[in-house]
């Protein structure tokens, strides 16, 4: 079993929580949303911010029973963690719920099926608990076109407030241009997406040995291919009003982008088309918090702008328990940035009232 679906299964079978099917899910969140345990409420300067999760995950169990997930031995159904009491402890008021794709080597068929799943049952828990959840849609990325339109209806017919995709599909840049139609629909619509890396398997041979370097390094190497592909093949020229919010802070790119500037100066014709230089283009994308260190969080405000980062935990997965006082206690922060970072970004971009 992987660390990351024994981490699922513990957790969950310590909350005790099992959906085996989404209305009961829905009802169950919505009596426990009826009756929440005590939760800190956060105050930056004496007013009250409601603060918003970017970066959270939840699991469908109708749609992952389709694709041939199994379950544990002791549950016929797929279990998820309850997560009140801990956004209740983290001072966390919402979160924006996201699915990992796993679904791109799907054919059409079942992918549509999947997706459709997932999208509706993501619409249940969001309208069951509107005051705690908003969510992003699946959409099947190796069909472009039915991505497109599955962004589509999520966002019209579901209420949904954007997508989730991951890094790659099936090997494929999302900067190529057979993509360029699910870009079109989200700049069309206006919604965030948001990109969460997925593996790079061809370098798992690398990554083998101890330290987690699959994930620990993987992740954030994958985040920072996807977004220079982005910026160097053109794909936010074409579209300069897409707005992508990249996981784990964006991976190594805003740490380092500058060497992609020289390197544009020391090979031109590496970068020819560009409209902007690479640096500048962290200017319209997102990021969430996830750099661990109050530093890490000052150089990323410093490279990117207050107005691009957003709280983001990775709930349920434990990297991140003090969110929120990672934000409250990095030096050099306003009370107005830190109420941006905590909720007023993601409030804007979500639509949260």
């Amino acid at each position: 079993m992987s660390h990351r679906r024994q981490f699922l299964k513990d957790a969950a079978s310590a909350a005790g929580v099992v959906f085996t099917g989404c209305c009961l899910g829905a009802r169950k969140l919505a009596a426990q949303s009826a009756n929440p345990p005590k939760r800190r409420e956060v105050t930056v300067g004496g007013r009250r911010v409601k603060t918003i999760d970017i970066h959270a995950h939840v699991v469908v169990p109708e749609a992952t029973a389709l694709m041939g997930a199994k379950t544990a031995p002791n549950n016929p159904a797929l279990i998820l963690p309850e997560r009140f009491d801990t956004m209740g402890e983290w001072g966390m008021d919402m979160q924006a719920l996201s699915i990992n794709a796993n679904w791109y080597a799907l054919e059409r068929d079942l992918a549509e099926k999947v997706i459709q799943i997932q999208n509706q049952k993501l619409a249940e828990i969001c309208a069951a608990n509107p005051d705690r959840f908003v969510a992003f849609a699946s959409v099947a990325l190796q069909f472009p076109d039915m991505a497109a339109d599955q962004l589509e209806e999520g966002v019209k017919k579901y209420k949904l407030r954007g997508a989730a995709i991951g890094g790659h599909v099936n090997g494929d840049e999302l900067s190529n241009p057979k993509f360029d139609p699910f870009w079109k629909k989200a700049e069309d619509l206006g919604v965030l997406v948001f990109m969460h890396p997925q593996g790079i398997p061809e370098m798992n041979r690398r990554f083998e040995g101890k330290g987690g370097l699959t994930n620990v390094i993987g992740n954030p190497l994958e985040t920072t291919i996807f977004l220079s592909h982005l910026i160097f093949d053109g794909t936010l020229d074409r579209f300069p009003g897409l707005k992508i919010c990249a996981a784990h802070g964006g991976g190594y790119l805003p740490s380092y982008a500058a060497r992609s500037d020289y390197g544009c100066n020391r090979f031109p014709d590496t970068c020819k088309g560009l409209k902007k230089h690479p640096t500048e283009y962290l200017r319209q994308l997102y990021f969430d918090s996830m750099v661990f260190t109050p530093e890490g969080l000052r150089h990323l405000v410093a490279e990117s702008g207050v107005s691009q980062i957003m709280i983001g935990t990775d709930y349920p997965f434990p990297w991140s328990t003090t969110t929120v006082d990672h934000v409250l206690n990095t030096p050099g922060l306003s009370d107005a940035d830190k109420r941006a970072i905590l909720g007023g970004n993601a409030a804007k971009l979500l639509g949260i009232t």
